[in-house]
Protein backbone atom coordinates (compact mmCIF):
# COMPACT_ATOMS: atom_id res chain seq x y z
CA UNK A 1 0.00 0.00 0.00
CA UNK A 2 1.26 3.46 -0.73
CA UNK A 3 2.04 6.07 2.01
CA UNK A 4 2.47 9.44 2.28
CA UNK A 5 6.29 9.01 1.84
CA UNK A 6 5.98 7.81 -1.91
CA UNK A 7 5.21 11.05 -3.65
CA UNK A 8 8.23 12.81 -1.67
CA UNK A 9 10.64 10.05 -1.77
CA UNK A 10 10.13 10.08 -5.73
CA UNK A 11 11.27 13.51 -5.88
CA UNK A 12 13.72 13.45 -3.69
CA UNK A 13 15.47 10.88 -5.42
CA UNK A 14 14.55 12.61 -8.38
CA UNK A 15 16.95 15.74 -7.30
CA UNK A 16 19.68 12.87 -6.17
CA UNK A 17 19.78 11.64 -9.98
CA UNK A 18 19.88 15.09 -11.86
CA UNK A 19 22.52 15.80 -9.42
CA UNK A 20 25.61 16.20 -10.93
CA UNK A 21 28.36 17.83 -8.23
CA UNK A 22 30.99 15.95 -7.81
CA UNK A 23 30.56 14.04 -4.26
CA UNK A 24 34.37 14.04 -3.39
CA UNK A 25 34.24 17.85 -3.91
CA UNK A 26 31.28 17.74 -1.85
CA UNK A 27 32.65 15.36 0.84
CA UNK A 28 36.33 17.97 1.33
CA UNK A 29 33.53 21.19 1.46
CA UNK A 30 31.87 19.28 4.20
CA UNK A 31 34.94 18.63 6.11
CA UNK A 32 36.10 21.82 5.83
CA UNK A 33 32.99 23.38 7.70
CA UNK A 34 33.16 25.17 10.92
CA UNK A 35 32.06 23.16 14.59
CA UNK A 36 28.87 21.50 15.32
CA UNK A 37 26.74 22.32 18.46
CA UNK A 38 26.66 18.48 19.82
CA UNK A 39 23.18 18.12 19.49
CA UNK A 40 22.47 14.37 21.08
CA UNK A 41 25.57 15.69 23.83
CA UNK A 42 22.48 18.45 24.41
CA UNK A 43 19.90 16.09 24.09
CA UNK A 44 21.63 13.97 27.27
CA UNK A 45 22.56 17.33 29.37
CA UNK A 46 18.97 17.82 29.17
CA UNK A 47 17.79 14.91 30.09
CA UNK A 48 19.10 15.27 33.33
CA UNK A 49 16.67 17.64 34.63
CA UNK A 50 13.73 17.05 32.60
CA UNK A 51 12.44 15.93 29.47
CA UNK A 52 14.69 17.85 26.20
CA UNK A 53 12.63 19.34 23.78
CA UNK A 54 13.20 19.46 20.23
CA UNK A 55 11.25 22.41 18.90
CA UNK A 56 10.37 22.60 14.96
CA UNK A 57 10.47 25.35 12.84
CA UNK A 58 7.53 24.30 11.00
CA UNK A 59 5.51 26.29 8.12
CA UNK A 60 3.18 23.23 6.80
CA UNK A 61 2.77 19.67 6.26
CA UNK A 62 1.26 17.25 3.89
CA UNK A 63 -1.45 15.92 6.18
CA UNK A 64 -2.45 19.73 8.23
CA UNK A 65 -1.44 21.94 5.32
CA UNK A 66 -0.52 25.41 6.31
CA UNK A 67 0.96 26.07 10.47
CA UNK A 68 2.46 29.17 10.25
CA UNK A 69 3.56 29.97 6.90
CA UNK A 70 4.71 33.41 7.16
CA UNK A 71 6.91 32.44 10.30
CA UNK A 72 9.94 34.18 11.20
CA UNK A 73 12.44 31.84 11.59
CA UNK A 74 14.74 33.82 14.09
CA UNK A 75 11.94 35.07 16.11
CA UNK A 76 10.08 31.12 16.59
CA UNK A 77 13.91 29.98 17.19
CA UNK A 78 14.43 32.79 19.70
CA UNK A 79 10.92 32.04 21.41
CA UNK A 80 11.84 28.36 21.40
CA UNK A 81 15.39 29.16 23.21
CA UNK A 82 13.79 31.32 25.44
CA UNK A 83 11.67 28.16 26.44
CA UNK A 84 14.14 26.06 27.27
CA UNK A 85 14.08 23.80 23.85
CA UNK A 86 16.96 21.79 23.89
CA UNK A 87 17.70 21.85 20.26
CA UNK A 88 15.97 23.19 16.74
CA UNK A 89 14.68 20.83 14.09
CA UNK A 90 13.69 22.91 11.02
CA UNK A 91 12.37 21.65 7.72
CA UNK A 92 14.44 22.25 4.54
CA UNK A 93 12.21 20.93 2.03
CA UNK A 94 10.55 23.60 0.07
CA UNK A 95 8.16 21.13 -2.14
CA UNK A 96 6.32 19.45 0.37
CA UNK A 97 6.77 21.47 3.97
CA UNK A 98 7.52 25.44 2.87
CA UNK A 99 11.01 25.10 4.17
CA UNK A 100 14.52 26.07 2.94
CA UNK A 101 17.73 26.18 3.78
CA UNK A 102 17.46 29.96 4.42
CA UNK A 103 14.98 28.98 7.13
CA UNK A 104 18.05 26.93 8.78
CA UNK A 105 20.40 29.37 8.68
CA UNK A 106 18.08 32.13 10.16
CA UNK A 107 17.38 29.97 13.18
CA UNK A 108 20.71 28.68 14.06
CA UNK A 109 21.98 32.30 13.18
CA UNK A 110 19.72 33.65 15.88
CA UNK A 111 20.11 31.32 19.40
CA UNK A 112 23.00 28.77 20.44
CA UNK A 113 20.51 25.63 20.29
CA UNK A 114 22.17 22.53 17.99
CA UNK A 115 19.88 22.21 14.89
CA UNK A 116 18.54 19.30 12.95
CA UNK A 117 18.34 19.57 9.34
CA UNK A 118 14.67 18.06 8.77
CA UNK A 119 14.39 16.94 5.55
CA UNK A 120 14.14 13.46 3.01
CA UNK A 121 17.63 12.32 2.89
CA UNK A 122 18.50 9.78 0.26
CA UNK A 123 21.85 9.94 -1.04
CA UNK A 124 25.67 10.84 0.52
CA UNK A 125 25.32 14.62 -1.32
CA UNK A 126 22.17 15.05 1.02
CA UNK A 127 24.29 14.47 4.01
CA UNK A 128 26.92 16.54 2.79
CA UNK A 129 24.78 19.34 2.49
CA UNK A 130 23.32 19.15 5.34
CA UNK A 131 26.86 20.10 7.11
CA UNK A 132 28.00 22.20 4.34
CA UNK A 133 24.54 24.98 5.25
CA UNK A 134 25.18 24.29 8.90
CA UNK A 135 23.11 21.92 10.20
CA UNK A 136 24.71 19.88 13.62
CA UNK A 137 22.45 16.75 12.86
CA UNK A 138 20.61 14.82 10.08
CA UNK A 139 17.93 13.04 10.06
CA UNK A 140 17.46 9.46 8.35
CA UNK A 141 13.80 7.60 7.95
CA UNK A 142 14.37 3.76 7.90
CA UNK A 143 11.22 3.63 6.05
CA UNK A 144 13.24 5.18 3.29
CA UNK A 145 16.66 4.18 3.05
CA UNK A 146 17.54 0.15 2.05
CA UNK A 147 20.12 -1.48 5.16
CA UNK A 148 23.22 -0.51 2.77
CA UNK A 149 21.83 3.33 2.06
CA UNK A 150 20.89 3.63 5.73
CA UNK A 151 24.54 2.06 7.10
CA UNK A 152 26.47 3.99 4.21
CA UNK A 153 24.46 7.47 5.07
CA UNK A 154 24.94 7.01 8.93
CA UNK A 155 28.65 6.30 8.76
CA UNK A 156 29.09 9.37 6.47
CA UNK A 157 27.03 11.81 8.82
CA UNK A 158 29.22 10.54 11.77
CA UNK A 159 32.76 11.29 10.02
CA UNK A 160 31.35 14.65 8.97
CA UNK A 161 31.30 15.20 12.59
CA UNK A 162 27.14 15.32 12.13
CA UNK A 163 25.12 13.55 15.12
CA UNK A 164 22.15 11.49 13.33
CA UNK A 165 18.82 10.85 14.57
CA UNK A 166 17.80 7.53 12.88
CA UNK A 167 13.80 7.65 12.23
CA UNK A 168 11.91 4.11 12.75
CA UNK A 169 7.99 3.17 12.82
CA UNK A 170 7.73 -0.30 14.37
CA UNK A 171 10.09 -2.90 16.22
CA UNK A 172 11.72 -4.28 12.60
CA UNK A 173 12.89 -0.75 12.15
CA UNK A 174 13.97 -0.30 15.31
CA UNK A 175 16.20 -3.12 14.68
CA UNK A 176 17.57 -1.91 11.58
CA UNK A 177 18.58 1.38 13.16
CA UNK A 178 20.31 -0.52 15.74
CA UNK A 179 21.84 -2.74 13.41
CA UNK A 180 24.09 0.21 12.02
CA UNK A 181 25.24 1.38 15.52
CA UNK A 182 22.55 4.60 15.83
CA UNK A 183 22.89 6.85 19.25
CA UNK A 184 20.02 8.55 18.66
CA UNK A 185 17.12 7.25 17.79
CA UNK A 186 13.71 8.89 16.77
CA UNK A 187 10.57 6.62 16.93
CA UNK A 188 7.36 8.40 14.88
CA UNK A 189 3.93 7.58 16.51
CA UNK A 190 2.26 8.70 13.26
CA UNK A 191 1.21 5.73 10.77
CA UNK A 192 2.96 5.79 7.67
CA UNK A 193 -0.33 4.74 5.62
CA UNK A 194 -3.36 6.48 7.36
CA UNK A 195 -1.20 9.73 8.57
CA UNK A 196 -3.03 8.54 12.15
CA UNK A 197 -1.52 9.24 15.64
CA UNK A 198 -0.88 5.71 17.32
CA UNK A 199 -0.08 6.65 21.27
CA UNK A 200 0.77 2.91 21.90
CA UNK A 201 3.29 3.11 18.92
CA UNK A 202 6.51 4.21 20.85
CA UNK A 203 5.42 2.68 23.94
CA UNK A 204 5.86 -0.23 22.36
CA UNK A 205 9.51 0.06 20.02
CA UNK A 206 10.78 1.89 23.10
CA UNK A 207 10.73 -1.52 24.60
CA UNK A 208 13.27 -3.23 22.10
CA UNK A 209 15.61 -0.08 22.20
CA UNK A 210 18.81 -0.32 24.30
CA UNK A 211 19.15 1.36 27.47
CA UNK A 212 22.23 3.23 26.19
CA UNK A 213 20.17 5.07 23.09
CA UNK A 214 19.02 8.46 23.20
CA UNK A 215 15.27 7.69 22.80
CA UNK A 216 13.07 10.74 20.62
CA UNK A 217 9.38 10.33 20.79
CA UNK A 218 8.03 12.36 17.31
CA UNK A 219 4.51 13.26 16.14
CA UNK A 220 1.23 13.26 17.96
CA UNK A 221 2.61 15.36 21.08
CA UNK A 222 -0.20 17.66 21.76
CA UNK A 223 0.75 18.76 25.37
CA UNK A 224 2.32 17.95 28.23
CA UNK A 225 0.33 15.21 29.52
CA UNK A 226 1.53 13.58 25.89
CA UNK A 227 4.84 14.72 26.74
CA UNK A 228 4.49 13.13 30.47
CA UNK A 229 3.12 9.75 29.38
CA UNK A 230 6.42 9.49 26.51
CA UNK A 231 8.96 10.50 29.49
CA UNK A 232 6.97 7.38 31.68
CA UNK A 233 7.80 5.18 28.43
CA UNK A 234 11.27 6.13 28.90
CA UNK A 235 11.47 8.60 26.10
CA UNK A 236 14.47 11.17 26.82
CA UNK A 237 13.48 13.29 24.26
CA UNK A 238 10.08 15.09 22.32
CA UNK A 239 10.50 16.61 18.76
CA UNK A 240 7.41 18.23 18.51
CA UNK A 241 6.31 20.80 15.63
CA UNK A 242 2.63 21.68 15.25
CA UNK A 243 1.55 21.97 18.99
CA UNK A 244 4.75 24.87 19.75
CA UNK A 245 4.95 26.26 16.46
CA UNK A 246 1.30 27.35 16.47
CA UNK A 247 0.95 28.42 20.08
CA UNK A 248 0.52 31.55 20.90
CA UNK A 249 3.24 31.41 23.23
CA UNK A 250 5.53 29.47 22.16
CA UNK A 251 7.86 29.79 24.79
CA UNK A 252 5.90 28.61 27.04
CA UNK A 253 5.03 26.05 25.13
CA UNK A 254 7.70 24.42 25.36
CA UNK A 255 8.79 25.18 28.69
CA UNK A 256 5.44 22.87 29.80
CA UNK A 257 7.42 19.80 28.35
CA UNK A 258 10.39 20.21 29.67
CA UNK A 259 9.10 19.98 33.31
CA UNK A 260 8.39 16.15 32.75
CA UNK A 261 11.02 13.62 34.62
CA UNK A 262 12.75 11.07 32.48
CA UNK A 263 14.95 8.16 33.41
CA UNK A 264 18.49 8.31 33.71
CA UNK A 265 20.39 7.22 30.18
CA UNK A 266 22.14 4.09 30.67
CA UNK A 267 19.53 2.41 32.71
CA UNK A 268 16.42 0.09 32.27
CA UNK A 269 13.28 2.18 31.58
CA UNK A 270 10.65 0.33 32.81
CA UNK A 271 9.29 -1.06 29.34
CA UNK A 272 11.13 -4.57 29.05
Amino acid sequence: MATYLDAILTAHRAAAAADTRPLDELIVEAEAAGPTRGFADRLRSDAATGLAVIAEVKRRSPSKGDLAVDLDPAAVAAAYASGGASCLSVLTDEAFFGGSIDDLAAARAACDLPVLRKDFTVCAADVCDARIMGADAVLLIVAALDDGELAELHDLGTHLGLDVLVEVHDEAEAARAVAVGAALIGVNQRDLVSFAVDTERAVRVASVLPDDVVRVAESGVRGRDDAAALAGAGYHAVLVGESVVTAGDRAGAVQALRTCAVPALGTDHGTR
